[in-house]
This record gives structure tokens, C-alpha cells and sequence, in this order.
């Protein structure tokens, strides 16, 4: 049996690893510009599909049945096709955002709900939300309710973002500023990739349950694959595949004193987990031909630092690394949300007159104490965890302490 995904663009797709965790049959990507998709659906070898952008209400009209769900919202996003060739459409982001939901636990019930975007994920959100109870508001960007009137709403207690504004590679973006909203209580955001949009960590800075679109895309495969096979998958696979997922996806970013063992560390890290390992200060001089120390005596810190956070943007953005950084990148503002988009952030520490001074131009000019005791609460600030170094600690042994520290997942 050959199933797959079709959509326009797919290079990033995580649905391939999903299916081959959820059944036996093959699961290929099927790139269709939108002069081919009817051809395809007619003509193509395949037994399921799901539908992903842009064709989930493209689809819907060369379907021969449609489940119940699919003909109420108007948007398919799972194609099953029987031996003489007819096809079934169905919509499975309608089960999957029910799962993603209950996860995050926010109330939604007599409360007012803005969606953004009108596209055909937009439309399974407003329906399952809807069927609970919730006041629903769409915001698109030209429709009567869009983003030059979001005052209006500032009464809203959860937004769920369907747009693919913050997407990778495109990070770094918001679809709106959440400071609007004075009683918001959850965000949700179906993209997954980067783990934490641009919107979900103004979320989580806020202290507001957040979640993105990661288990919504295990759940509905969970549900796609029942249809394909035509049999029952305990729901305790989602659970199961989307810890494996997360595992896998997510990094370990090291930040600490310059000379603390950074890059020791994340060698064994890299070793322990499997992951690639980056350094950035390595990484610095394979883009711009100088290492950092160089950059700073020849052209200063400031410009290091604006290439460094250019660095850091191009490493952070890959999914599942090990990423060492430079002892500074705490020092920019900016490089907070980068480093936490996909990852947990450790902080090295150790004791600064242990700290060594080769080959660092910014610990030569100024007691290593002084500079610690400086850049201490920007370490703070940006630090998921602190983990101590001591003095003939091996760097094994402070890559096993954080991995028991993260309960064995980044």
C-alpha cells in the first residue's frame, strides 16, 4: 500500500517519520504545483493521501464521497482511495486539533476565541471550537475582523494561530503583538517547526500556557492511518510518537563564561545523544573568514556581535542539534528568542578563577571576575537550567548530568 502527503512545497515534512512510526505501508511526498493536482488525484498511484497546503479546499471537488466532518467544514486534508478508484475525502485536523486542545488544557467555553487565518486549517479550528462552545472570531487580512481592528478584541482568552506566519525558515515574526490582550489565557499555534514560534514565546514570556501544532500533526496521522488501514491505533501511539518526535527535534543549546567547557561538553553531549554539534565561534569563521577573536581586534565588538546574532539565527533554525556558543551571546537581547525557538538552554558554570583567558579579547582587558559578575543575571535570564562545572570535571560528566537533568530529552 502506497500512501503520502501532498501539497506544494514539502521539503520539511515531518509526515514521512510519523507514518512509518504509525504503519507498514510506504509513505512518499507528492510535490504538485496546482496545474497537476487534479490529474494526480485522478490518475496517480496511490491508496491515501493526506492534503496539506495550499489544497485542502482544492481537493474537495473531485471527491467522490466525503465524510460528514469534511462535507460540515468544507476542507479535506485525508484522501482514501478503494480498488475501483473512487475517492473518499475526510478531515483528520478536525480530530487533531480537538487532541492538541485537550493538551493545553485552556477553557474555551463561552469565551471568545480569535483564529488567525481563513485558510483550510483555519476552517477544521473554528469548527471544533465552535462544537465547544466558544465565541469565535476569525482574523484574516481583509475580512471585516483583520489586523488593523484587533483592539476590538482585547477581551479575546485565547488566540490560535493557523497562518504560516513564523514558520521556518521565515522565524523570527509574529502575526500580532499579544500586549493587546488583557485577558488572555492560552495561545496555540499549529505550526511546529520551529518548536516555539515567535508567538509562542511571547506566550511563554507572559507566563501563558502555550502549545504549538506538533501533537495536532501526530493526532490527525493517528486518524489518518486508521482510515488508510481501516484499523484502530490506541491513542496512547500520539502520546508515544510525539515525545519520540520531540526528543529527536528539539536542541541543546550551551551558554556559560568563556573557557567554562562549552564545547567539551557538547562534543560528549553529541556523543551521548547522537545529535550534530555546532559551535558557533567555529561556525563564525567558516561564514566570515575570521575567528571572533580576529573579528573583535580588527573590526570591534559590535560588529562581531551583529554577525555573531546572524550566526546564531542560521544554527538555531535547524532542528535537533547540540549548539555551543559564544561566552558574549547574552549580551544581545535579541538572541534570546533565536536560541529558544527549537531549544532548552543550559548554563555552564564555573567558579571565573578557573576560567581560563587565551585567545578571548574581551577577558584580557578586565578582571574575568568582573566580566563574570556582569554578564551573571543575563545568564540567568536566558538559562532553562544551570548545571555546575568543577574543577577536573570531565566533560562526559557534566553531559550526563544534563541529560538526567532533562530527564533524557533535550
Amino acid at each position: 500500500m502506497l500512501c503520502g502527503l501532498l501539497g506544494e512545497k514539502l521539503g520539511h515534512s515531518h509526515s514521512p517519520r510519523i507514518h512509518k512510526m504509525l504503519g507498514s505501508y510506504d509513505y512518499c511526498l507528492f510535490e504538485k504545483k496546482p496545474g497537476e493536482v487534479e490529474s494526480f488525484l485522478r490518475n496517480g498511484n496511490f491508496s491515501g493521501l493526506n492534503v496539506t497546503i495550499p489544497y485542502k479546499k482544492t481537493v474537495f471537488a473531485y471527491m467522490d464521497e466525503v465524510s460528514e466532518t469534511a462535507s460540515k467544514v468544507g476542507s479535506i486534508n485525508t484522501v482514501v482511495k478503494d480498488a475501483s478508484g473512487r475517492l473518499f475525502g475526510d478531515n483528520t485536523d478536525v480530530y487533531g486539533f480537538q487532541k492538541m486542545l485537550e493538551r493545553a488544557g485552556v477553557p474555551v467555553k463561552g469565551r471568545k476565541v480569535l483564529i488567525l487565518g481563513s485558510g483550510g486549517a483555519s476552517v477544521a479550528v473554528c469548527h471544533v471550537l465552535k462544537e465547544q462552545g466558544a465565541l469565535v472570531t476569525v482574523i484574516s487580512r481583509s475580512g471585516e475582523d483583520n489586523y488593523t481592528n484587533l483592539e476590538k478584541h482585547r477581551d479575546a482568552a485565547l488566540v490560535v494561530n493557523t497562518t504560516p506566519v513564523g514558520m521556518y525558515p521565515n522565524t523570527g515574526v509574529s502575526p500580532l503583538n499579544l500586549d493587546i490582550f488583557s485577558q488572555l489565557e492560552g495561545v496555540l499555534d499549529i505550526i511546529y517547526n520551529p518548536l516555539r514560534t515567535e508567538l509562542l514565546l511571547s506566550a511563554k514570556k507572559r507566563g501563558i500556557a502555550y502549545e504549538n501544532g506538533l501533537y495536532m500533526l501526530v493526532a490527525q496521522a493517528k486518524r489518518s492511518a486508521e482510515r488508510f488501514t481501516k484499523q484502530a491505533i490506541a491513542d496512547s501511539e500520539i502520546d508515544r510518537i510525539y515525545d519520540a518526535l520531540t526528543k529527536d527535534l528539539a536542541d541543546i543549546v550551551l551558554i556559560g563564561m568563556p573557557g567554562c567547557g562549552k564545547s567539551t561538553v557538547a562534543k560528549r553531549l553529541g556523543e551521548l545523544t547522537g545529535k550534530q554539534v555546532y559551535d558557533s565561534d567555529a561556525f563564525y569563521k567558516t561564514r566570515f573568514g575570521k575567528t571572533p577573536e580576529e573579528e573583535i581586534l580588527t573590526n570591534g565588538e559590535a560588529v562581531f556581535r551583529t554577525n555573531e546574532t546572524a550566526v546564531l539565527k542560521e544554527l538555531a533554525g535547524l532542528s535537533g542539534i547540540i549548539l555551543a556558543t559564544g561566552g558574549g551571546v547574552v549580551t544581545r537581547e535579541e538572541n534570546y528568542n533565536i536560541l529558544h525557538q527549537n531549544g532548552t538552554v543550559i548554563r555552564l558554570y564555573r567558579d571565573p578563577k578557573m576560567l581560563a583567558k587565551d585567545h578571548r579579547p574581551l577577558s584580557k582587558g578586565r578582571p574575568i571576575e568582573e566580566l563574570a559578575a556582569e554578564r551573571e543575571p543575563m545568564y540567568r535570564h536566558f538559562s532553562d537550567l544551570t548545571v555546575n562545572v568543577t574543577e577536573g570535571g570531565g566533560g562526559a560528566e557534566v553531559a550526563a548530568a544534563i541529560l538526567n537533568a532533562l530527564g533524557g530529552k533535550a
